[in-house]
């Protein structure tokens, strides 16, 4: 059984960094929870006729894949609209993940799962690694990757847990508002620990 590191963090947190540098450094198997997602609403996937069926045509894009902004809307904006979603989603992404991890080569793998603490996952993971930066830089971050004014930045931030709740759940944390070189030394210290927990 693979020892399993559940990755996490708000938006723009430096998930996606810190993740490469495992992979390219020490040749760890990401497993991402995003990924997963992203296969399961293709056009053709159960999940996505369900989708549909609950969304109706206005989710569609003219390409026929789905508008994942217009979701993303729609889910900010109705809390039931969320949990139908989620109730679609987050049962098939678990079992992908399990099923990912099971197949994993390395030493220990990493499951990056960005509501890994608000969506009820961790008991998929033995040890919870929280990626942390300050929530100024999340919103400069986020609203120069997706183009968005201030205010709908704000507005995804406050959707998610709050930074607190995440980090009471951490048993580790990446401090990510240094430079590079320390954001390394600190999954280099962090690849040793882990690998010393999967060989117990």
């Amino acid at each position: 059984m693979t020892f399993k590191v559940g990755l996490t963090g708000g938006i723009a947190s430096g998930k996606s960094a810190v993740t490469n540098l495992f992979q390219t450094l020490y040749a760890i198997d990401i497993i991402d929870a995003d990924l997963i997602a992203r296969e399961l609403v293709k056009p053709g996937q159960a999940a996505y006729k369900e989708i549909l069926g609950s969304f109706g045509e206005k989710a569609l894009l003219p390409t026929g894949d789905l508008d994942r902004r217009y979701l993303r809307e729609r889910i900010f904006a109705n809390a039931d609209q969320k949990e139908l979603l989620e109730s679609i989603l987050h049962p098939r992404i678990r079992q992908q993940l399990l099923n990912d991890a099971e197949h994993s080569r390395s030493p220990y793998c990493i499951l990056s799962i960005p509501l890994l603490v608000e969506s009820n996952m961790l008991s998929l993971v033995d040890r919870v690694c929280v990626v942390d930066t300050a929530e100024n830089t999340q919103l400069f971050r986020v609203q120069q990757r997706d183009n968005i004014s201030a205010s709908s930045a704000q507005a995804i931030l406050d959707n998610q847990c709050s930074r607190q709740f995440r980090l009471a759940a951490a048993d580790d944390i990446i401090d990510n508002n240094q430079s590079l070189n320390e954001l390394q030394e600190q999954v280099e210290a962090l690849h040793f620990r882990y690998l010393k927990l999967a060989s117990v």
